[in-house]
């Protein structure tokens, strides 16, 4: 078998375009003589761990009611949008998370798996639901204790108490830590006083709060006594029966969004609107009678990240959310690009299908390969969240990786979703336009998922902070034989890993038990080398520069800290990418079928070589590459994407998705339908000898 797409030169034939003797990819596995994958059992792999929650969530919304209508006016869109939540209270949707008490099934896991489906249906419905059912009513549940869950969660589950999630202020958005509003308890009501005191302080881009609100989850500084005990997150009514505010309690609505319209974002603020003491969900810090605040937290910064970090499944399930909308995306620009054809060869033969052209390649199958990365990567996260929120595996250390490994993970796919949709848009020309073929509305919905639940540049300076401080760790106490030994340990290219899917010293699948790597690139292990090493050079060229910090003043420490964040969050942006090629190859390794572990090897291989290209200069400026073998990454790519041709059609196939969950058009096999007729009509013009000559062909006369 010829390895890893290096494809002899022979003049094509003709079921080979383009014709001239150059390169060609077969369109057809059988073609290329060349093992196929098992559709069926890569996509219950990208399914994952929870495959049966989402094919019955796939099921479910096969139902038009499901279905986002392009165009329609947002009061409509809206509305339409809430009864599709009634529809999934009816199927059982809304109560995967919660506990059986309450007519739950307690499967966390279960519970966001399905609900990352719902991209497919319509983006406003996820993370509407995700509003009501992951955020709203997670708060109650993860911030309080059972007498609050007796009180509101069976009117939250069925969406007879829909509510909005109040963290987010116009003035603070990822800086929760520094909101504007107040919670003051009174001693002698109590009662707290919820109080936006300034512009500022106003909760603001909240689902639910233009219109179908009845009440909010709201996170305001907990002041008694005298004394401010940070962030604090309150059940607060906000609307009567009869939709209008109660006293005290006013807003407006966001309006026309740049997407999500089915979304009633709004704002909201509060002019000393009073609730019972009991309303303060105390799960994490209590308020006596007499006002004398408790904790089992001692720490004020630790109590605040344990509250946040019980709120961690947002991250979880936009990371997701988000390589679903990618899929689709890759799903249609690809079989798209299979049934198109454009121009001929220039020697008279049949016009040639998109798909054959080396830069259409390198254009999408790159991003395919990214995708899978994200699918079992997301499938490992999914699995820490689950075992850390059923209680199974739920310590402080696990619970710090889990949101290092959900912060590093999610800007990397709703960015990549972006780009991919965007360039499947552009793949497709002026068909990928049309709102019917789902691109453009994917990208506007998806567009500010950069956004949710932390802004992706301050989730990876997260990250960053916690590769630093693992770092420091390594050498705390440390003597001078031990960092000499250390340095030299770097110079060696050593492995530095610290939070995420696996902890230090642990490795991943051993490489040879799949299939072989690039024979003329660069293989698994020089691959995992190269973007570990570069891991590893980062975060400690990053500590050799803030060191000197110790000993400055806060603010030139800031200031010191201020000149390397770019470089802390590229890092960590590293970090994340050397996760996801981890995750990829575990999965290969879990696949007994030999053709299927051969084809995932090559598009394994190339996702790490795109990283590679990617940071190619880095490469080169730190040593890590010869200018040579870095002049050869983009052959390998170009000869990995010419291999993975014939096998494109199999991989999106793969994600499983069907007709209805699909909804466009140059994706239905029309396309095919269009080009043959074309072809049978020239075909069928020539045979009957009346075909127009052309002028060029007089001009030779």
């Amino acid at each position: 078998m010829v390895d890893a797409a290096v494809r002899p030169n022979k003049p094509a034939t003709s079921k080979r375009t383009p014709a001239g003797g150059a390169p060609t990819a077969p369109h057809t596995a059988e073609e290329a003589h060349e093992p196929r994958i098992d559709v069926s059992a890569v996509t219950r792999a990208l399914l994952g761990t929870w495959a049966d929650t989402r094919l019955e969530a796939r099921e479910m919304i096969k139902n038009p009611a499901f279905w986002r209508v392009d165009g329609m006016p947002v009061p409509e869109h809206r509305e339409r949008v809430l009864e599709q939540l009634r529809l999934l209270v009816d199927a059982g949707g809304s109560r995967r998370s919660f506990p059986k008490e309450y007519g739950g099934l307690e499967n966390n896991g279960a519970n966001l798996a399905g609900f990352m489906e719902l991209v497919l249906a319509d983006p406003s419905l996820q993370i509407k639901s995700g509003v009501q059912w992951g955020l709203f009513g997670s708060a109650v549940y993860q911030l309080g204790t059972k007498k609050h869950w007796d009180q509101w969660l069976p009117g939250i589950i069925d969406l007879s108490i829909p509510g909005a999630f109040a963290m987010t202020e116009t003035g603070h958005g990822s800086d929760v830590a520094a909101i504007g509003t107040t919670a003051t308890y009174d001693p002698e009501t109590e009662e707290f006083v919820i109080h936006t005191p300034f512009r500022g302080a106003w909760k603001d881009y909240l689902g639910n709060a233009a219109l179908h609100g009845i009440a909010a989850t709201v996170f305001a500084q907990l002041i008694t006594g005298g004394v401010n005990y940070g962030v604090h997150c309150f059940y607060v009514p906000i609307r009567d029966e009869d939709g209008r505010f109660l006293p005290g309690v006013g807003g407006e609505d966001d309006g026309v969004k740049g997407g999500l319209n089915g979304i009633d974002n709004g704002r909201l603020h509060f002019d000393q609107v009073r609730v019972p003491r009991f309303n303060l969900l105390d799960r994490y810090g209590q308020v006596a009678a007499d006002g004398s605040y408790t904790s089992d937290i001692p720490s004020p910064g630790r109590r605040f990240f344990t509250m946040l970090g019980a709120l961690v499944q947002g991250r979880v399930s936009l990371d997701g959310a988000a390589t679903t909308g990618a899929a689709l995306a890759e799903y249609i620009a690809i079989t798209y690009a299979n049934q198109r054809r454009q121009f001929d060869s220039g020697a008279g033969t049949d016009e040639v299908v998109l798909l054959d052209y080396g830069k259409h390649q390198r254009r999408l199958l790159p991003r395919l390969a990214q995708t899978y990365a994200q699918f079992f990567a997301n499938d490992e996260l999914l699995q820490k969240f689950d075992g850390v929120f059923s209680g199974r595996t739920d310590t402080a250390a696990e619970r710090e990786d889990l949101e290092t490994l959900a912060a590093a993970l999610k800007p990397l796919s709703t960015w990549n979703a972006l780009d991919t949709i965007q360039e499947c848009r552009e793949a497709c020309g002026g068909s990928g336009f049309l709102a019917e073929n789902r691109f453009v509305g994917l990208h506007q919905d998806l567009d500010v998922y950069v956004t949710f639940e932390g802004d992706n540049n301050i989730l990876l300076q997260l990250v960053g902070k916690r590769l630093l401080g693992d770092y420091a760790k390594q050498f705390k106490g440390a003597d001078a034989a031990t960092l000499a030994k250390f340095a030299v340990g770097q110079t060696a290219g050593k492995l530095f890993h610290g939070a995420g899917l696996r902890q230090l010293g642990q490795t991943v699948a051993d490489f040879g038990s799949t299939a072989r790597s690039v024979e003329f690139g660069l293989r698994a292990d020089q691959q995992h080398e190269l973007l570990k090493g570069r891991v590893q050079q980062m975060v400690a060229d990053i500590a050799a520069a803030l060191r000197p910090a110790a000993k400055l003043t806060p603010a030139q420490a800031a200031a010191v800290f201020n000149e390397h964040q770019a470089e802390l969050i590229e890092a960590a942006r590293a970090h994340a990418e050397l996760l996801q090629w981890e995750a990829f190859t575990d999965g290969i390794a879990r696949f007994d079928d030999e053709g299927t572990a051969h084809v995932l090897t090559w598009l394994r291989d190339l996702f790490g070589l795109s990283l590679i290209e990617k940071h190619l200069a880095w490469y080169l400026i730190n040593g890590r590459l010869s200018t040579q073998r870095a002049s050869s990454v983009s052959r390998y790519i170009d000869r990995l994407s010419a291999r993975l041709r014939p096998h494109a059609q199999d991989l999106v196939d793969a994600f499983g998705f069907e007709p209805e969950h699909v909804r466009a058009p140059i994706a239905s096999g029309a396309e095919a339908e269009r080009q043959d007729e074309a072809r049978a009509h020239y075909a069928q013009l020539a045979a009957s000898g009346s075909a127009p000559v052309s002028e060029k062909s007089l001009k030779k006369k």
